[in-house]
């Protein structure tokens, strides 16, 4: 059965009833332009009780427009019964802490075993629908091997609300990372490499454009020319002599492989990386055979997503979450500690 949302055209109405439409539903509707359009092409738009499926159609100011709203579908990808580490759920939204491993969303190569595939069987009938579907709506990914906190949308408002969050880079986002050597402002080949400068505090800015790369599509890259802008901002929390350091990493803007790309730029790649880090290796001398050790076995790149913050898109308030390093890059900051 549908359900039918009904409101009046206000003052001074656009032209066209698409626009009109965009301006005027109720917010808390959270439709999108794109799918306003589609119900207008469905057929599933009135406008004072005649069918309007015409985007261009007039309207006049206190028309009562009703849009049959069709119940959330279901989708094809499968629920499946997979433990999750719940930070925080209501009806809107739910945060989790995921571990490195897990695949964000279900992709030709993981079709399964995926967040997504987690979210659904753990949400339930409490997911009020995405565009239509009844499925979570993701608003950012964390890579597969990297673990830490994600957001994801239960309803239609609440995935509008994080996305606008997101695109205009108001969430806070901090990770912690392990790289090799130490940045220092000091260095004069870092002073002199493009696109990393230094903030008050010995903040290390790297800006630039991330893409995808000319020869391995697998990977991203950092380029002066397409791509995407991305600016990271990387602190030292902890040397461990010049061999390796302990890092709180800062996200302005958030491209695929951001972090990964643009320490790998500044020479300073994190511990453990498969695609950015090299074949870069800590030497026992500066930090121990046990530490040496622990490094060169560590299995993916140490980063973590430990900070999460945003305002909640239906209450306004201010969220934030913390999560501790998971046990793996624990072990190996102790290692290195020790």
């Amino acid at each position: 059965m549908n359900d039918t949302l009904s409101f009046r055209i206000a003052a001074d109405p656009p032209a066209r009833l698409d626009k009109a439409l965009a301006r005027d539903v109720p917010e808390a509707a959270a439709l999108s332009r794109t799918r306003l359009a589609r119900l207008i092409a469905d057929g599933a738009v009135r406008v004072a009780g005649t069918v309007a499926d015409d985007p261009k159609a007039r309207v006049a100011e206190g028309d009562l427009v009703e849009i049959a709203l069709e119940p959330a579908a279901e989708v094809e990808v499968g629920a499946e019964a997979i433990p999750l580490d719940i930070r925080y759920e209501d009806d809107d939204l739910i945060v989790v802490m995921k571990p490195a491993g897990m695949v964000v969303h279900p992709a030709p190569g993981s079709p399964s075993g995926t967040l997504v595939n987690a979210l659904l069987a753990h949400c339930g009938d409490s997911l009020a629908g995405i565009g239509g579907e009844r499925r979570p709506g993701i608003v950012h990914r964390i890579d597969k091997d990297t673990s830490g906190l994600l957001v994801a949308a239960k309803t239609d408002l609440a995935h509008h609300g994080l996305a606008e969050q997101f695109a205009d880079h108001s969430v806070e986002r901090a990770y912690l990372a392990l790289c090799h050597g130490v940045p220092d402002p000091a260095e004069p080949r870092l002073r002199g490499l493009r696109g990393v400068s230094f903030e008050p505090g010995g903040v290390m800015k790297i800006a630039s454009q991330i893409g995808r790369h000319r020869h391995d599509r697998q990977k991203q890259a950092v380029m002066w020319a397409g791509g995407r802008h991305a600016v990271t901002r990387a602190r030292v929390l902890e040397p461990f002599g010049t061999a390796a350091a302990l890092l709180e990493c800062r996200l302005e803007t958030g491209r695929t492989h951001q972090i990964r790309v643009h320490m790998a730029h500044a020479g300073h790649g994190l511990l453990g990386d498969p695609v950015y880090g090299g074949k870069r290796r800590i030497a026992a001398g500066t930090v121990g055979e046990a530490a040496a050790r622990a490094a060169a076995a560590f299995p993916r790149q140490a980063l973590h997503a430990a900070v999460l913050g945003f305002v909640h898109p239906r209450t306004g308030a201010a969220l934030r979450f913390d999560a501790a390093l998971p046990d793996d890059m624990q072990a190996l900051l102790d290692a290195l500690r020790g």
